[in-house]
């Protein structure tokens, strides 16, 4: 029997009203996935939604590589209900995509990504969460918001970014993983695509292909890591 791939519009119950989801579900001969992923767009206020290019190619890649995968529109960002809360509310709504998503594959180990506004909100809330066990953060704002959290958790991280980023300068990410402690550098990996900038233009073939093989050298890793 062949993997079939079904695409599908989810809405989901989130603490200020109904998000709206888009979920690939993976249907084939194993019961149940070894990974599932959340991923999470950039800033609603500038446009972002969960059809933005970036989400939607990485999204596309998780998708690709064996994972069913849920995207999902912020409070106030599409169809989903409530209005933008400045970062806070909008961390809710990842505790509420990750409940959707392990109350459908109890006990799968979950993997978070975002992109932008996105990677900042969805990585606090994936380094805390025992559930999820790896997180990806792509275009990391790390030069207007605060990302000290990810220095205390010691699940598989990877971080990639444009060497043009203006809002994630290269110097910046840089010194903030050499300054993590051992364990949680140890378990960071940083990749920067030569000639990109913040929205990843022209180069998303690049990010595609640094997502699959950094998913594929870690899978292992990424299942039996635990929470720290």
């Amino acid at each position: 029997m062949t993997n079939e791939w079904a695409h599908r519009a989810v809405s989901l119950p989130g603490p200020a009203g109904n998000l709206e989801g888009s979920f690939w579900e993976f249907r084939g001969e194993s019961a149940e996935p070894a990974l599932a992923a959340v991923v999470c767009h950039p800033h609603p206020q500038f446009g972002g939604t969960m059809d933005n290019k970036v989400v939607y190619r990485a999204a596309k890649a998780l998708h690709a590589a064996g994972l069913p995968v849920l995207r999902f529109n912020f409070r106030g960002a599409g169809l989903s209900q409530g209005a933008y809360d400045e970062g806070r509310g909008e961390q809710d709504d990842v505790r509420a995509a990750l409940d959707w998503l392990a109350a459908r594959y109890p006990g799968v180990p979950l993997l978070v990504a975002g992109f932008s506004f996105g990677a900042w909100v969805a990585l606090r809330i994936g380094a805390a969460d025992a559930r999820v066990s790896a997180l990806v953060g792509l275009g990391l704002p790390a030069g207007m918001l605060d990302i000290s959290y990810l220095s205390s958790c010691m699940k598989p991280k990877l971080l990639v970014s444009g060497d043009r980023d203006q809002y994630g300068p290269r110097e910046k990410l840089e010194a903030f993983v050499a300054g993590m402690p051992a364990r949680a550098k140890n378990s960071t990996e940083l990749v920067f695509i030569a000639g990109a900038d913040h929205f990843f233009a022209g180069h998303l073939g690049e990010l595609d292909r640094t997502l699959a093989s950094w998913l594929a050298r870690h899978r292992a890793e990424l299942l039996s890591a635990q929470s720290e």
